[in-house]
C-alpha cells in the first residue's frame, strides 16, 4: 500500500491519504490500497472504528490528472471498470461493519469531497472547503450523487451537484455535509475523543448493525422495512452483547465495551 499510511492504536484503524504532491487525487492505485485498508480493518477484531485522514494541505481533489487524460481515450468498457472501482470504495465505506471517520483540512473537492461524505461521520476545520465540482469540466457527479441523496436530501444534493460550487466548511455544516467544525489546532484531539467515546459506550455489534439497517431500510416500503426492523430487533435480543449490556444494566454496573 504505498498511497497510504496505514496504522492501529487503541482500537482505531488510521488510514492516511499519503499523496501529498498530487494533493491526495484518486487514482487506481490509491483507490486499490484503500480497498484493501479499509478490507484490513473490518476483518481486524481489533479495531473498533476507522478515521481517514491525509497529509498535506489537501484532504483529496479528486480524479488524479493522468486518469483524466486517459478518460479522453479510454472505451467503455476502460471507463466502466473504473467508474466501477469508485462505486466499489464508496459502497465499501458506506456498508462497513466498522464506524468511519473523516478528518479532512482543507480542499475535499469531486470524488475527494465523495470521500470525505459518504464517510459516518465528518470533521473538518474553518479553512477546509468542499464541492462537488465535476459539472464544471462536463463530467457527472453519478456515483456519489447514490449516497449524498441519501445522505441529505434530493433538494440540498441538487444545490450541491448543479451549482457545483465550491462551498466553506460553515456552508458545509448547514447542508449536513459534514457533522463538526473544529479549529485546526484541536481537531486531531477532537476526533480521537469523539471515536474513543463512541467505541468504548457502544457495542461493536449494535454499532455494526444499526450501520446496516441505515443503508437498507431506505430502500424499502413502510411494510418491508417494519418486518426487517422487526428481525432485526429479535435478532439483537439473542447477540451475546446484548444480553451482558442488559444484565450491566440491571445491576446498575457501567458497560465498558
Amino acid at each position: 500500500m504505498e498511497n497510504i499510511l496505514y496504522q492501529i492504536q487503541n482500537r482505531v484503524a488510521t488510514i492516511t491519504l499519503n499523496r501529498p504532491e498530487k494533493r491526495n487525487a484518486l487514482n487506481a492505485e490509491l483507490v486499490n490500497d484503500l480497498m484493501h485498508a479499509l478490507s484490513n480493518a473490518e476483518n481486524d477484531d481489533s479495531v473498533k472504528a476507522v478515521i481517514i485522514k491525509a497529509n498535506g494541505n489537501t484532504f483529496c481533489s479528486g480524479a488524479d490528472l493522468d486518469q483524466l487524460r486517459a478518460m479522453q481515450s479510454n472505451s467503455f468498457d476502460e471507463n466502466m471498470k473504473d467508474s466501477t472501482r469508485l462505486a466499489d470504495l464508496f459502497k465499501k465505506i458506506y456498508t462497513l461493519k466498522k464506524i468511519v471517520i473523516a478528518h479532512v483540512e482543507g480542499y475535499a473537492l469531486a470524488g475527494g469531497c465523495g470521500l470525505a461524505t459518504v464517510c459516518d461521520f465528518t470533521f473538518c476545520t474553518p479553512d477546509s472547503k468542499f464541492g462537488y465540482t465535476e459539472a464544471r469540466i462536463g463530467f457527472v457527479p453519478a456515483i456519489v450523487m447514490i449516497f449524498l441523496v441519501r445522505k441529505i436530501g434530493e433538494k440540498k444534493a441538487g444545490q450541491l451537484l448543479l451549482s457545483a460550487d465550491i462551498i466553506s466548511a460553515n456552508e458545509s455544516l448547514q447542508l449536513g455535509l459534514v457533522n463538526f467544525v473544529v479549529e485546526k489546532i484541536e481537531i486531531e484531539n477532537s476526533v480521537l475523543a469523539f471515536v474513543q467515546k463512541m467505541i468504548s459506550q457502544n457495542s461493536a455489534q449494535s454499532l455494526a448493525a444499526t450501520k446496516a439497517m441505515l443503508a437498507e431500510v431506505q430502500s424499502k416500503s413502510i411494510n418491508e422495512a417494519l418486518e426487517y426492523a422487526s428481525r432485526q430487533n429479535a435478532t439483537a435480543r439473542g447477540t451475546d452483547d446484548c444480553k451482558k449490556g442488559i444484565q450491566a444494566f440491571l445491576d446498575k454496573r457501567e458497560m465498558k465495551w
